[in-house]
């Protein structure tokens, strides 16, 4: 099983390197999590983007309740 922090460095870090300093290296970070968080398809969750998986999960499991009905 892959790690996160190895993920992170096969993905980013080693292929971009040389880095010259946090300046370079702090928003490509930002940009690769918010690409790992909200766009990136995983197998294990039908090749769909981890948001996607947690709205379903959480359409599911917490269903808005009917218009109309008891409050």
């Amino acid at each position: 099983m892959e790690s996160q922090i190895g993920l992170y460095k096969t993905e980013l870090i080693k292929p971009r390197k040389p880095w010259h300093g946090l300046a370079d290296v702090e928003p490509a970070t930002a940009e690769w999590v918010d690409w790992f968080n909200n766009q990136r398809l995983h197998s294990a969750m039908g090749d769909i983007p981890p948001h996607e998986h947690e709205s379903h999960h959480h359409a599911q499991h917490h269903p808005q309740s009917v218009a109309g009905g008891d409050a």
